[in-house]
């Protein structure tokens, strides 16, 4: 599965949107689809380049606000939850 993501490629530059490869849903998984996303202050910190332990690159997204797309099969969300 495809989607777009913020990428952090080199300390202290922009982040950059790329198009990368994630895993499909597994069992136990639920699918979402982000609505907004943003980073906190540590993946802030991480990004400038500040940080010691920080590796680069990397995809920044602490924080988001996602709908139900597809639940798992076997998810604690059912379809009957989300009707």
């Amino acid at each position: 599965m495809k989607t777009k993501a913020a990428v952090a490629f080199e300390a202290g530059e922009p982040l950059s949107i790329e198009t990368v490869a994630v895993a499909g849903q597994r069992g136990g998984e639920v699918q979402v689809k982000l609505k907004a996303a943003g980073i906190c202050q540590r993946a802030e910190f991480t990004r400038s380049g500040d940080d010691p332990e920080g590796l680069l690159s990397a995809v920044l997204c602490t924080k988001a606000l996602a709908v139900l797309s597809i639940p798992g099969q076997h998810s604690l969300l059912s379809q009957k939850a989300i009707n």
